[in-house]
């Protein structure tokens, strides 16, 4: 069995070599354990800290293309390397580098496909009020889209399975945590939290550059995902609000003809075709989109069998 352990880096010169001295050389229920480093574009010698701090390999983007495009290559590159689990950390040395088999055990188990960490937020000193409270709205809501019971959607200390590696797709470029949580939710993964140490903030967030910013992209990320996967029940909903405002308003109408007084409500009846149509395009776009959904997840099978006959070769 071997367990590879990935970490997305840009320009992490400075704090590298201080995660990696507190990850694991061997971990229990693998024969192998390495590491690998994504470089996403760095314009420092982070390649080279890795390489010097005892790092297996190291792939590296040209340009700078973002965290979710660096996590997505850091798992292309372990399913090539033939991993059996993947455990995705951060180089800022936030997670505890020992609690690494309590991500691993469940999934040797094969009670989960993936293992999220979940930091303690509450006592987490360096976050600010105001973002424990959105750290936990966010959980939230991504437990509500995923149908999961995650406790800290955005935690990126994670260990994935093969099989769910190879169903993992990432169309998001700005941060792969709640859209892959809300994915494998949706395709019926199985996916549990457990409690994990974090380690004193070496550095601010480079993701988080602002609340505001933070939460309106997280929010798009999550109603992104919602779309692609569950459109018919998506746009149903929406269109059945604007239907029923386009009942109320006919209704209205007829109420007020009946009542030999209809001359000045024409606009109650301009009101009920415009709202009826709309709610009708809202439903024909969710029927459309359902129609997508069914050939994605044709298309999503065909590209795990795939990767299973490429990784086979491998």
């Amino acid at each position: 069995m071997k367990l590879i352990i990935q970490i997305p880096c840009l320009n992490e010169a400075e704090t590298l070599a201080i995660a990696l001295a507190e990850l694991p050389r061997e971990v229990e229920g693998f024969s192998t354990v390495e590491w690998l480093i994504i470089d996403d574009g760095s314009t420092d010698n982070t390649a080279e800290v890795a390489r010097r701090n005892g790092v297996h390999h190291v792939v590296r983007h040209p340009v700078n293309r973002g965290l979710a495009e660096a996590f997505m290559t850091g798992i292309d590159a372990c399913l090539k390397l033939g991993a059996n689990v993947i455990v995705n950390t951060d180089a800022d040395n936030q997670y505890n580098g020992a609690d690494i088999p309590k991500l691993t055990t469940p999934v040797l188990a094969g009670d989960a496909d993936i293992v999220i960490g979940a930091r303690p937020i509450s006592e987490t000193e360096h976050f600010s009020w105001i973002k424990k409270k959105l750290q936990h709205l966010g959980s939230w809501a991504v437990r509500v889209a995923s149908r999961t019971e995650v406790a800290d959607a955005p935690s990126g200390f994670r260990a994935i399975s093969r099989e769910a590696a190879m169903r993992l797709n990432v169309f998001n470029a700005y941060t792969y945590t709640l859209e892959t949580i809300i994915q494998a939710g949706q395709s019926n993964m199985r996916i549990i939290s457990v409690p994990i140490r974090t380690n004193a903030d070496l550095r601010p967030s480079r993701l988080v550059k602002s609340i505001s910013s933070y939460v309106q992209r997280s929010l798009a990320t999550i109603l992104r995902v919602f779309v692609i996967y569950k459109p018919l029940k998506f746009f149903a909903f929406f269109g059945a609000i604007f239907t029923f405002a386009g009942v109320i308003a006919g209704a209205r109408f007829l109420w007020y003809l009946l009542e030999d007084n209809g001359e000045g409500h024409i606009q109650s009846v301009i009101f009920c075709a415009l709202c009826i149509i709309a709610g009708l395009l809202l439903f024909m776009m969710g029927v459309i989109g359902d129609l997508i959904a069914t050939n994605r997840k044709l298309l999503e099978r065909i590209n795990l069998r795939l990767q299973h006959i490429e990784h086979q070769r491998d």
